[in-house]
Parts: structure tokens; sequence; C-alpha cells
């Protein structure tokens, strides 16, 4: 399912227009960019929760010339689905 096709079973849901679910997505989207953004969790009972975890900087390879490289620290987003979803799956 595509953006386009998720806006739409939005709004077939929720008997909203389709630019009231796009707004409504979007804004979903943004708030919990800021909220993983400011270092904060975003958790949906039942649905699962989204977080942030850093990575740490490791080694690798790189395929074209197998020399080693050094691959920088950095942040990551996570999502753990919550029971009622997995159960869905």
């Amino acid at each position: 399912m595509n953006k386009a096709q998720l806006i739409d079973a939005i709004a077939e849901k929720a008997g909203l227009t389709k630019a009231d679910s796009k707004k409504a997505l979007e804004a979903f989207v943004e708030t919990v960019g800021e909220t993983l953004n400011a270092g904060d969790k975003v958790a949906l009972v039942g649905f699962g929760t989204f977080s942030v975890s850093e990575r740490g900087e490791r080694t690798g390879r790189n395929p074209q010339t197998g020399k080693t490289i050094t691959i920088p620290a950095k942040k990551v987003v996570k999502f753990k689905a919550g029971a009622e979803l997995a159960e869905k799956c």
C-alpha cells in the first residue's frame, strides 16, 4: 500500500474527505518525526512504539574495492509492533 492508497482507505473508514485524510496523515507523520527528533518515544497502545536508537560506529567493507572502511555512528528509527497488530499479521 502506498501513501495515496492509505489516504483513500483512511477516508473510506473514517468517513472523511480525501483532503482531510491527507492532512491528518501528514500531521501524524510530522508530529511523530518531531517527537522522535526531540528524543522521545511515540507509543500507540495496540499498534506499536516508535523510538530512536543509536547505532555505534563500526567497520565495513567497500564491495567494489574490498577496502575496510569506517561506518560512522548514527541514529535510526525503530518500530516495535504492539500485541494487537502482531496478532493480525
